[in-house]
């Protein structure tokens, strides 16, 4: 089964963070406006609706059992017309459409959140299932439901009965025919990776091949996932999280530079291990975790957290409520020197040491978007040609890192023949020839040269340089 690749990782909002299974229409335009007018010109172009969109009594801090879902006669999910006026009366199928197209006017895309099965809500009524003769009790498999969100089961893929197994993609088939015909161009598919779901993934992608329209898949959550997997990930989806949810805390930040040391390796076109989603700018405003706050991470940890989605090449989905969020937050998410690494290759960690984590990466200069050389620092038409050679420095420790960097040893030519920018300062870094050993730069090889950085705690230095002599 062809999946289309996509030539960077997937880039825009989501609403989780902010209003978890809460969030209105108004908001989600509010947010859309900001991401077009802010943000979109660098390549952030999704807007996501996240989880409980159909629940009319959604609360923040957890869900609802026996929630009265809107669904429609086949027992496929509807949007809630009190928290989205524009979906009302959609038994004729209007659903998501109108917000849809009023994100596209944007010039923008539209995602919402889906979760693996059928509606409990659906079996209880037994509902029949769309092109079949069997109802939602008939394929229905409560043995597999999902261990946290009480609004689904699963599907009896292993019923021995073929009739059984085909009315099960049968549903998956005439659930994304509507939501296709919605105008949706972004799924998250929740409840697919843990434990792992082969026969739904296989399924659910087929179904957004058959339906017609170029849907990117998203599958979540990530935990415990296996690189066993990777070659069914990268044939069914364009993305898939390798971590549980990600919260503003820099132990949760941590934890993913084992894993994305582990899977960036492995990120290309054909599919994107995921990170999780960016808590930056203003969260919890309704939201699963707290009560509405800045996030908690530090303007260090902030930098660090975005300087390793983005040499990882993780999508980057922020999940702050944009029209609330400080300008500093824009400043971060909008660094046309830090989300180039998106268009990097050879992106990998090369060192780890106590407190201080390596990564390195290539960015050939003439991949970049327009948007982007037109906005990094000292540029101009010629470095169109060349690469741009990333060193990224972290401090993982709890006090500041002072460390001389042998260029040979991150990547970069032993002599340079021109500037090292910290991309971060937006300076120009310290780049001094070692002719002989001695204390100013330990460490350092003769013939090299020496970059002394001083990295903050759970900081990040992030270094970039033009080899103009392997560019073409």
């Amino acid at each position: 089964m062809a999946r289309i690749p996509t030539p960077r990782p997937p880039m825009g909002w989501n609403s989780w963070d902010c209003f978890g299974t809460t969030v209105t229409e108004a908001e989600v335009l509010a947010n859309a406006e900001v991401l077009s007018r802010r943000l979109a010109h660098l390549g952030w172009d999704t807007v996501v609706v996240d989880i409980d969109w159909s629940d009319p009594t959604a609360r923040s801090h957890g869900y609802n059992a026996g929630a009265p879902l809107a669904i429609d006669d086949h027992g496929r999910l509807l949007p809630d017309p009190g928290r989205f006026p524009s979906a009302a009366g959609t038994a004729d199928g209007t659903g998501f459409a109108p917000l849809a197209r009023a994100v596209h006017d944007l010039g923008l895309r539209f995602g919402i959140h889906t979760m693996r099965g059928i509606p409990r809500i659906a079996v209880e009524r037994d509902l029949p299932i769309l092109g079949t003769d069997l109802t939602a009790s008939a394929v229905a498999d409560p043995s597999n439901a999902c261990e946290w969100n009480p609004d689904m089961v699963g599907l009896r893929w292993h019923d021995p009965d073929p009739t059984v197994r085909a009315a099960c993609r049968a549903y998956y088939d005439s659930t994304l025919d509507l939501y296709a015909s919605w105008g949706v161009d972004f799924i998250k598919a929740d409840d697919m990776l843990w434990p792992y779901q082969a026969a739904d993934i296989a399924a659910y992608a087929r179904a957004i091949e058959r339906s017609g329209r170029p849907i990117e898949l998203s599958l979540s959550p990530g935990r415990d996932l296996s690189l066993a997997r990777l070659d069914d990930l990268r044939e069914h989806a364009t993305m898939w999280r390798i971590c549980d949810d990600l919260w503003d805390s820099w132990a949760d930040v941590e934890a993913n530079f084992a894993r994305l040391a582990r899977w960036a390796p492995h990120a290309s076109p054909q599919g994107w291990p995921d990170g999780d989603m960016l808590p930056l700018g203003r969260i919890s405003v309704r939201a699963e975790r707290g009560e509405p706050h800045d996030s908690n991470l530090t303007p260090a940890e902030q930098r660090t957290l975005l300087t390793l989605w983005c040499v990882a090449r993780s999508p980057l989905m922020v999940g702050g409520h944009l029209p609330a969020s400080s300008e500093e937050t824009f400043e971060l998410l909008s660094n046309p020197g830090v989300l180039a690494l998106l268009h990097a290759s050879g992106s990998r960690e090369v060192f780890r040491e106590g407190s201080l984590v390596l990564w390195s990466a290539e960015v050939r200069a003439d991949s970049l978007p327009a948007a982007y050389l037109a906005d990094l620092s000292g540029a101009d038409d010629a470095d169109t040609v060349g690469v741009h050679r990333y060193v990224a420095a972290f401090n993982t420790g709890e006090e500041p890192l002072v460390v001389a960097l042998d260029a040979g040893n991150v990547g970069l030519p032993l002599r340079l023949d021109g500037p090292v920018t910290d991309v971060w300062a937006g300076a120009a870094a310290s780049a001094i020839p070692v002719s002989t050993q001695d204390d100013g730069a330990r460490g350092v090889a003769p013939g090299s040269t020496a970059i002394p950085v001083t990295v903050e705690p759970h900081g990040v230095v992030l270094l970039r340089y033009l080899d103009r002599g392997t560019g073409a």
